[in-house]
């Protein structure tokens, strides 16, 4: 059990920025999974099996960025931070981009969108709060998450305050609740909200499509997992779990998504083992392990992965266009998905560098002197800070 961390010591985590990019990697899968975004298989046998392999890989990376944006703010707080530093920070990182791949989708196809209903709202990033199909899921449909981000943020400094004054020996207690919390209200959605009419794609109704994934007040259990999570490292009460065998309960909980009732493989399979291996790799960060993920080039697919995570979209769109219904061999229409993926990565670096990089250093701000130096040096026994390029 790694040594207790003073509050005032904010160790870097290379690796949690390389894991994003599998974790955005899993999103790009999931979509391509979906024939009505992109079909370029003429095996349907093949396409059936590519569907039913990574039907809850979207659901798996979107509920893995939730847990880890949770963690990282609540790992990287800093004691007396004011509030507009803090919101200017978070709404740079996320507003420059949306906006572009907001406008590119309206430029490039319009058709799609919808009317001043459906696009104003997604400019605001206020559409997942609207009951409505057409709406918490439109323009560049990736944009619903951000909605939930940005509660996140507002509600930070209030749930930080929350969450840092409970009991260290209090923690896992209070991270069972939390899970029993998210696995509650998928139960009440199941049961009581009504379940038709059913949407031709999932096999729920639109509102309990709208509860049970896209309304962001119900996603917050995630980011409050994460945030205990942090906790649970710092205070020394991480149980010791290693990456491997972290990585295998997330794949025992991948393969109970897919077969357990659908709607419970949203989020609830997942949280747990998602929690314990954000976890399991910051603690290697911490104690100086290896764990394959803090390279220059992973580094660089982790920080470019939330630009790529809103354009891969519409890179599908174009790939769709460009298809125009044609299938292919098995080998080819992979080819099509990898070239696909190739572009989404290219342009999500253009993004990255041209607009979330330059934005977020002349305008984000750097954290005053004193808010950047730790309160204190690490703890006599504590493992020695990693200091990595991120």
């Amino acid at each position: 059990m790694p040594d207790r961390q003073p509050s005032g010591t904010r160790q870097k985590l290379p690796s949690l920025t390389g894991l994003r990019f599998y974790a955005a990697a899993l999103v790009f899968c999931f979509h391509t999974s979906l024939t009505k975004m992109v079909d370029p298989f003429a095996d349907r046998d093949f396409a059936d099996g590519y569907g039913l392999l990574f039907g809850k890989a979207g659901w798996a990376g979107v509920s893995f960025f939730f847990i880890l944006s949770g963690f990282v703010l609540a790992w990287s707080a800093r004691p007396g931070e004011r509030l507009g530093p803090f919101y200017r920070r978070r709404l740079l990182k996320i507003y420059p981009n949306h906006v572009v791949t907001w406008a590119l989708t309206l430029l490039l196809f319009s058709s799609t969108v919808g009317g001043v209903s459906v696009w104003l709202p997604n400019l605001f990033l206020v559409h997942s709060w609207i009951p409505r199909l057409d709406t918490f899921v439109s323009v560049n449909q990736p944009s619903w998450s951000l909605c939930s981000e940005l509660l996140f943020y507002l509600l930070f400094p209030l749930l930080w305050r929350w969450v840092k004054n409970l009991r260290s020996g209090r923690l896992w207690a209070w991270f069972a609740v939390t899970f029993a919390g998210l696995l509650l209200t998928q139960i009440v959605i199941d049961t009581l909200v009504p379940a038709t009419p059913r949407l031709t794609e999932w096999p729920l109704s639109e509102t309990q499509w709208w509860l049970a994934y896209n309304i962001p007040p119900l996603r917050l259990f995630e980011f409050v997992l994460g945030m205990l999570m942090a906790r649970i490292l710092r205070e020394g009460r991480w149980i010791g779990l290693g990456i491997a065998p972290a990585l295998a309960l997330t794949g025992a909980g991948y393969a109970l998504a897919l077969a357990v009732p659908w709607q419970y493989g949203l989020n609830v399979t997942l949280a747990v083992p998602l929690a314990l291996l954000v976890t399991a790799v910051a603690a290697a960060d911490v104690t100086g392990r290896p764990t394959g993920l803090r390279g220059r080039a992973m580094t660089l697919l982790g920080e470019v992965s939330f630009a790529f995570y809103l354009v891969h979209y519409l890179v599908l769109l174009a790939v769709q266009d460009l298809l125009d219904g044609r299938r292919f061999a098995t080998p080819v229409a992979l080819a099509v998905l990898a070239v696909a993926f190739v572009v989404a990565q290219l342009l999500g670096w253009l993004l990255y560098a041209a607009v979330e990089r330059p934005v977020m250093r002349r305008w984000a701000g750097r954290p005053r002197k004193r808010e950047d130096t730790p309160a204190s040096g690490p703890a006599p026994g504590a493992p020695r800070p990693v200091t990595q390029r991120v």
